[in-house]
């Protein structure tokens, strides 16, 4: 099934704890109010009649952030509302029981971001808050990434639909995201990962299920050039995420032959782009001359990932309702 042929559901009030939470064609729903949004933030640096004045969001981060936080903060002044940062005011399960955050937060805010390590805790955020909830970043996901990912895709490239996107590098949380919603869109997502680093099975099962539904595919493999061979994107992440700095030394000799430079992106051949989530470490997994070079769409990459969030929320409070 076409993402054009899916029936639209109103997305108002839904959590976002998994790319996989929304249909192709409620991505595209979302992908439509980004577009509006960027052009006319891009003409004015303002909209005129900000959609979400007097909503509130809540921004609960157990774990550090730059883009994440900017792009949701900045995101929704721009539309008109506000949001509250937490960090160390709240210890998700220590200070106060996730079930109890949940209540408090519910009654004063209008969503809820969240960005912990425990996917179980956003789980049990979502079940338990009656207003959205947002992952911002989980062990498991990292939606909002692979949303602004897949979008800056189809904007450079104009589609979707059997492009190849080789990731390189480990099967962590962005991978996992990026895998189920390149499935749902028809695209051929590669993963080269050293021995001891591939995605979890369940993920991989999920996207399988989705790739059948779309006739996307999904390849695995250990060697990078095989990987990279005849890719649109050429896509990294950082070797060592957070909570993994005792495995850094580790993972360095591991991933060593994984780093992305101009050789690897000439091995995919012309017109290939790369792309990482940041943020990197110049000369660990990519070199200064792929990210600042000609054949990087990485800036782009993070500067939508505002544009995209802004329109989440907007759907997600409905704050634009469609003709």
């Amino acid at each position: 099934m076409n993402a054009a042929d899916e029936p639209l559901v109103s997305l108002v009030g839904r959590d976002l704890l998994s790319v996989a939470d929304l249909s192709a064609a409620e991505v595209s729903r979302v992908y439509q109010t980004a577009t509006q949004l960027k052009t006319e933030f891009h003409a004015n640096r303002r909209h005129a009649r900000p959609p979400l004045p007097g909503r509130t969001l809540a921004m609960l981060f157990q774990k550090p952030s730059l883009r994440t936080r900017v792009s949701f903060e900045a995101g929704m002044a721009q539309l008109g509302g506000h949001a509250i940062y937490l960090t160390h005011d709240v210890v998700l399960g220590a200070r106060e029981s996730v079930r109890d955050v949940a209540r408090n937060l519910e009654r004063m805010v209008d969503a809820i971001v969240v960005r912990t390590g425990s996917h179980e805790v956003a789980l049990e955020l979502a079940a338990q808050a009656n207003v959205p909830v947002i992952n911002g970043l989980t062990l498991r996901e990292h939606p909002c990434q692979a949303l602004a990912d897949i979008f800056t895709i189809q904007e450079r490239f104009g589609r979707l639909e059997g492009l190849v996107v080789a990731f390189v590098g480990d099967g962590n949380n962005v991978y996992h995201s990026l895998a189920l919603l390149g499935a749902a869109f028809g695209m051929e997502i590669r993963l080269a990962h050293p021995p001891g680093y591939a995605p979890n099975e369940r993920i991989v099962s999920r996207a399988r299920e989705l790739a059948d539904a779309s006739g996307a595919r999904l390849r695995f493999g250990h060697d990078p050039v095989d990987a990279v061979r005849g890719a649109a994107v050429i896509y990294t992440d950082a070797w060592t995420s957070m909570g993994q700095e005792a495995e850094t030394e580790e993972r360095r000799d591991a991933f060593a032959a994984y780093r992305v430079d101009d050789a690897l992106l000439d091995a995919a051949g012309r017109g290939v782009l790369a792309m990482h989530c940041l943020p990197a470490h110049r000369g660990g997994e990519i070199t200064s001359a792929v990210m600042d070079g000609p054949r990087s769409l990485i800036w782009e990459q993070s500067e939508n990932r505002l544009h995209v969030q802004k329109a989440l929320l907007v759907e997600l409070l409905g704050g634009m309702p469609k003709g």
